[in-house]
């Protein structure tokens, strides 16, 4: 007759959680228990419809978001091409236009990026809908990656289309000399304002400082950033001020991605480090945004 083997306590290292049953249930349904996570590591289906939502939100009014910038941006070119490229003025050995198109094209994507993030939860707190953004089981993380991967969507949409209407501009010839340094200084820029716009609807409680904040901060310096002039022609003062705004390494490096040629430094090394610098600092930012999310300061209270 084969061992009995005593009756003990079956291992449960590693399992998945145990279940309850309803007891009001004649189905017996069955929950985990109070507290107990259903949904562990990533909640891939969550942030796919979060980044689907943001972006069905801004293609409903794309005359907008993405067409009307790119006339802008255009008519930006327009004025001073014909205000300053006169007589057959170069910068950095190349046409005026072909110096200024690079860095309108960045300057829209990074004040595009900024406008769509810093809208999503601040229409929500205003329109007392923010509760469907925090209710759904997506943890701070993934509601910062779907914002922000939404803005730097529709930055890449505008730039797209800014880049396309200036090389159909007469005039302006768009040769991508570094296509690498074109696609990193083009996410690092787009990533730093989609950072910048989710920490001001953050912070802001109502449109009037969100408003305060494009028209005070990022639109000063992104006009004050190198976009129509290299930044040797300024004084020694204005120089050093303006290599603390990072507004000038994603332009300044996005121009060399077209032109090879940038004021930021001498050589290549220059530009990776601008790169390089670029990366740690929306690494900083990202870190911050997480953490406002996660006390859900001017959000939760």
């Amino acid at each position: 007759m084969a061992d009995q083997v005593p009756n003990s306590a079956p291992d449960t290292a590693g399992a998945a959680p145990p279940l309850i049953e309803s007891a009001g249930s004649a189905a017996g349904v069955r929950f985990a228990p109070h507290g107990q996570p259903v949904i562990t590591g990533i909640n891939r289906i969550g942030l796919w419809s979060l980044y689907i939502k943001e972006i069905r939100r801004f293609l409903k009014v794309q005359t907008q978001t993405i067409w009307a910038p790119a006339v802008t941006t255009l008519l930006f070119l327009v004025i001073f091409t014909v205000a300053l490229g006169r007589g057959g003025r170069e910068v950095l050995g190349v046409p005026f236009g072909d110096f200024v198109a690079p860095g309108l094209i960045v300057m829209g994507m990074m004040q595009n990026g900024f406008a769509n993030s810093s809208f999503s939860l601040l229409s929500g707190k205003i329109q007392g809908t923010i509760i469907d953004l925090l209710m759904p089981p997506l943890s701070e993380g993934e509601l910062m990656t779907g914002i922000v991967a939404a803005a730097v969507t529709r930055a890449l949409a505008v730039g797209c289309t800014v880049g396309l209407a200036m090389a159909l501009y007469p005039g302006v010839t768009l040769h991508a000399a570094q296509p690498l340094a074109i696609v990193w200084f083009g996410l690092m820029g787009s990533t730093m304002l989609a950072l910048m716009g989710l920490l001001a609807s953050i912070w802001a409680e109502k449109f009037d400082h969100n408003a305060a904040v494009t028209n005070f901060v990022i639109a000063p310096l992104s006009l004050l950033s190198g976009t129509f002039y290299v930044i040797d022609n300024l004084s020694p003062l204005f120089q050093a001020i303006s290599r603390f705004n990072p507004f000038f390494y994603v332009i300044s490096g996005f121009r060399y991605g077209f032109l090879g040629e940038s004021d930021i430094g001498e050589g290549v090394q220059a530009i990776v480090w601008a790169g390089a610098g670029l990366a740690v600092f929306n690494l900083l930012l990202a870190v911050l945004c997480y953490r406002l999310l996660k006390s859900g300061w001017k959000i939760k209270s």
